[in-house]
């Protein structure tokens, strides 16, 4: 099959005015512009384009929509999610599950191909299967007071080992931390040392109260954390930044993606790209916590590479990818929108170590392609692209 389309977008070159690709056995073989090499399907006045990558979001959350109302601080927001949590979801296990099932058809139907979804229950590998999505699933472990992890960590890897997804799918499972003020040193090491070949993921600078709470010791998570019963008194702040912190416990290895990132100095941004680190940002999540805007611009000038997370229901108003982009463009009007547009593809499917498979359109790639409708008029399709896209326009072709 060869689709044709007003505009092609390749990502990683310019895109392709009266463009067309050939699809064979589900791989792309070939594209170009101008006469295609035989009968193309004519898919009309559209952007045709590598699917999206949503490289960060909680998807057994999504029962959560509409109950965590936007806070003023991260740490607010925070206390009114874990009391929200403590009461479960008003149809039980049932209409939790219900939820992510419904926020996975929305990921595929606004254009999402490949996802990092975090999960503590393991509840979303076969409901991301289920929708027809590959990706990641980040079983995600707390424990700041925890002595001994060796047992802890063994048996998530037991679990993660145990999911089992159909063969048309491609969906991993690993085992990472949450964020340096739940998880202890110790848990946080032994997490990293037992990295099975797939990317760590990790919560981090993304409050003042965290970059507090690792400085001073001090501050409302240490309140939190002693009302939790979770508070270690042998713990010492280790008085430095995050990036400095993760790399001290061995989990800032290649590849390890930084969720948010909101608060990281420069100083801090160029060790993560010495790292080889990946940035996840998921802006509209950091605005709805009271964290303030991520510093898009300075992570791309310090030339980090840079992916994008809707991040849960409980912190956005929806799992499109195009309405993230529409805020980094907000946010970063300096940014390209052709880098904007990598962020949200290529470099979200090599983040999750899927880059041979998906984020461009290439010969040898899989056809996990969608289009976007275009009205007349438009001569920056990129542009265009990363100023808000509606659902209703959004349409995957496999």
């Amino acid at each position: 099959m060869i689709y044709r389309a007003r505009w092609v977008l390749p990502i990683g070159r310019l895109p392709l005015a009266g463009g067309w690709v050939d699809v064979r056995d589900g791989r792309i073989t070939d594209l170009g512009a101008g006469d295609p090499p035989g009968d193309a399907n004519d898919l009309g006045d559209v952007a045709l384009l590598p699917g999206l990558v949503n490289a960060h979001t909680h998807l057994e959350l999504s029962w959560m929509a509409g109950l965590v109302p936007p806070s003023r601080s991260m740490h607010e927001w925070i206390h009114t999610l874990l009391r929200t949590r403590r009461g479960g979801a008003a149809g039980g296990p049932d209409a939790e599950r219900a939820a992510a099932v419904d926020a996975a058809a929305a990921l595929r139907d606004t254009g999402t191909v490949l996802v990092g979804d975090v999960s503590n229950t393991l509840m979303t590998p076969d409901v991301l299967a289920a929708a027809g999505l590959d990706g990641v699933v980040f079983h995600e472990l707390l424990g700041f007071n925890t002595i001994d992890p060796a047992p802890i960590v063994r048996e998530a890897w037991a679990r993660a080992r145990r999911v089992s997804v159909p063969p048309d799918r491609d969906i991993r499972v690993t085992v990472v931390a949450h964020a340096p003020y739940s998880v202890s040193p110790a848990l946080f090491a032994e997490i990293a040392a037992r990295a099975d070949h797939t990317p760590l993921s990790v919560h981090v600078a993304e409050s003042p109260e965290e970059m507090e709470f690792l400085r001073t010791g001090r501050g409302p998570i240490r309140r939190t954390l002693e009302e939790l019963g979770g508070w270690n008194p042998l713990w010492q702040a280790p008085g430095v930044d995050p990036v400095r912190y993760l790399a001290s416990v061995g989990y800032l290895q290649p590849g390890v993606l930084l969720v948010h990132g909101v608060h990281l100095s420069d100083d801090s941004l160029d060790r993560v790209r010495e790292a080889r680190g990946v940035i996840v940002t998921c802006p509209r999540s950091n605005i709805w916590v009271g964290s303030g805007p991520p510093r898009l611009s300075h992570f791309y000038t310090a030339g980090v590479p840079v992916a994008v997370g809707t991040d849960s229901l409980a912190s956005t108003s929806s799992l499109n990818l195009f309405d993230e982009l529409r805020e980094m463009r907000r946010l970063a009007p300096e940014v390209s929108a052709a880098q904007l547009l990598e962020s949200a593809t290529r470099r979200g499917a090599e983040a999750l170590g899927f880059g041979r498979d998906y984020g461009s359109i290439r010969p040898g790639k899989r056809a996990a392609l969608i289009t976007v409708d275009l009205p007349a008029g438009v001569r920056d399709v990129e542009e265009y692209l990363v100023s808000g896209v509606a659902a209703r326009a959004i349409r995957r072709l496999a």
